[in-house]
Order: structure tokens, then C-alpha cells, then sequence
């Protein structure tokens, strides 16, 4: 078995940003029905802007750390720009994954995914242009 980082480690311990917003902007859930982690990724923007972000995360550890991390990367980043955060840029912040670990990367990105075409629904529905 390969080792973690630090950096995954210390996000595992301490994860960053965990729970939810209350009436949120845009959510973004996925679950990897393979290993069984669900994750879950609330956003709060303003002028298209990511102001918060939080997580709620039931998986291993590395799930908890991507999860924690991309929370970090978007934070205050606009939409356009957080939509461009790929899993390999979270595993990278977290200073690497092992190979075996790199699905929770890929759900990371898959709920920033969501949580961002989710907002853009909202937009689009609430009929707020740009």
C-alpha cells in the first residue's frame, strides 16, 4: 500500500470547510457505487463568484481530503475558474495520490461539476443574466 502525503493526511485530519450552506447556490452529489463514497458539495456566489464552499463527505480518507482541498481551490475563484479545477490540479494540491486513490480526485471534480451546472440551472431559471 502506497503512503499519503502529509498534505493528505493533514486534510483527512483536519478537513477544511465541512458541512453545509443553508440554501445554497448550487449543490453537486455523486457517489462512486464501486467503493461506496458519496460526496456531496454546496456553493455560495455572488456576481459569479464562489464566496463559500463546504462539503459533506462519507468515504476514506482520501474522499474526505479531495473533497476538503477542492473546497480550498475554488474558494473566491469565479465560476468560469473553478470549472477549469481538474481532479489531477486537486490531487496535485494535495501533493500526489496514490494510483489506487485517484477515483477520488475524479469524484472531487464530479461534484464541482454538479454543484456548478446546478448553479447555472438556478441562474438560468431565476432569469438572472450574466
Amino acid at each position: 500500500m502506497e503512503a499519503y502525503s502529509d498534505k493528505v493526511m493533514d486534510h483527512f485530519r483536519n478537513p477544511r470547510n465541512v458541512g453545509d450552506i443553508e440554501n445554497p447556490d448550487g449543490i453537486g452529489r455523486v457517489g462512486n457505487p464501486v467503493c461506496g463514497d458519496i460526496m456531496e458539495l454546496y456553493l455560495r456566489v455572488e456576481k459569479d463568484v464562489i464566496t463559500d464552499a463546504r462539503f459533506k463527505t462519507f468515504g476514506c480518507g482520501a474522499a474526505i481530503a479531495t473533497s476538503s482541498m477542492v473546497t480550498e481551490l475554488i474558494k473566491n475563484k469565479t465560476i468560469e475558474e473553478a470549472a477549469k479545477i481538474s481532479n489531477r490540479a486537486v490531487a496535485e494540491a494535495l501533493g500526489g495520490l496514490p494510483p489506487i486513490k485517484m477515483h477520488c480526485s475524479v469524484l472531487a471534480e464530479e461534484a464541482l461539476t454538479k454543484a456548478i451546472e446546478d448553479y447555472r440551472a438556478r441562474k438560468r431559471d431565476a432569469g438572472k443574466e450574466g
